[in-house]
């Protein structure tokens, strides 16, 4: 084709792509997020359309790609980091010191440091949490959150972490260890399950535990307590959380925390906001370091007991 003849395609190529009422609302969207627009491969028009497409809206849609939310982050000196400080031993606030304590406290100081910003922590819960990611009122969230799928849908996760070492199980009391083997077991009218609401734990107890008596308790680091205290027969939880308890409170007991319940084995991310890819790149980048040289697994022992070069 000669350059004339392209040149004159070019230019109706662009007229089409800014007239409004030519591409429905929202088609757009779905053309640049394929990375394709489906054209007739035997026409030339169609061929100088495609090839013409992407450059424009980068050069005209400056919004499509942003200066980027790690730019926000370095210029404000600041990383916002929504935790729930519930969660021993990822993120828990304690009451005695004020300071955030667990291995998400220390991969959130990695993160900042790293960026040489500081951290503004903002606190949140399990049933807000997703809310408060997408109303952009924190940068990442890090509180023990499971990866899956459902949050992937609608956030970002970064890389795993803790890999094979979360599963659901159950605190009790210790004189009632023996009681309990099964699901079936606590699946029972007069067995009270307390679960903290909004998280993986509640949806576990809602949907296997359809039997049992769910008291919904708003402190999840007070749930323990309530169980130790006969409040409660039963708390639905993490294995690293189960094993965190039975060594700070005698009273309690985690009969089934060598075999988790089946199916929820899982691991943990980092939270952040669905399309924020530079963000993303740089957390999982963070976390490769951290895993190349060691860091992540010395972090993995202190925190959720796993088992010095045990293969992930």
């Amino acid at each position: 084709m000669k350059t004339l003849e392209r040149v004159a395609y070019t230019l109706i190529a662009l007229a089409i792509l800014f007239m409004p009422n030519q591409i429905e609302a929202g088609h757009l969207d779905e053309i640049l997020a394929r990375g394709m627009i489906h054209v007739d491969p035997t026409d030339d028009l169609s061929e100088i359309i495609a090839d013409s497409f992407f450059m424009p809206m980068a050069l005209f849609m400056p919004n499509r790609a942003e200066a980027g939310h790690l730019d926000e982050i370095l210029a404000r000196g600041t990383i916002r980091i929504g935790t729930t400080g519930d969660y021993i031993p990822m993120s828990w606030l304690n009451p005695a010191t004020g300071e955030y304590e667990g291995i998400d406290a220390e991969l959130s100081k990695i993160i900042a440091d790293s960026l040489g910003v500081a951290i503004e922590y903002v606190p949140t819960t399990w049933s807000t949490l997703a809310d408060d990611m997408q109303a952009d009122k924190f940068d990442i969230a890090l509180c023990g959150i499971s990866r899956n799928f459902a949050r992937a849908k609608t956030m970002a996760m970064s890389d795993a972490y803790g890999e094979g070492l979360f599963g659901k199980t159950i605190l009790c009391r210790k004189s009632d260890a023996k009681k309990f083997k099964t699901v079936a077991d606590i699946n029972k009218p007069n067995v009270r399950v307390m679960i903290n609401p909004g998280g993986t734990n509640e949806k576990f107890a809602r949907a296997n535990l359809t039997n049992a008596t769910l008291i919904v308790h708003d402190d999840n680091a007070d749930i323990p307590i309530q169980i130790a205290e006969g409040k409660a027969d039963i708390m639905i939880t993490e294995t690293v959380e189960a094993v965190s308890w039975i060594k700070r409170e005698p009273r309690l007991a985690a009969p089934l925390v060598d075999k988790p319940f089946e199916g929820t084995i899982h691991s943990c991310g980092i939270l952040m906001a669905k399309g924020d890819q530079e963000l993303l790149n740089y957390v999982n980048f963070v976390l490769a370091e951290l895993r190349m040289d060691g860091r992540l697994q010395q972090l993995e022992i202190k925190y959720l007991g796993r088992k010095a070069n045990a293969a992930k």
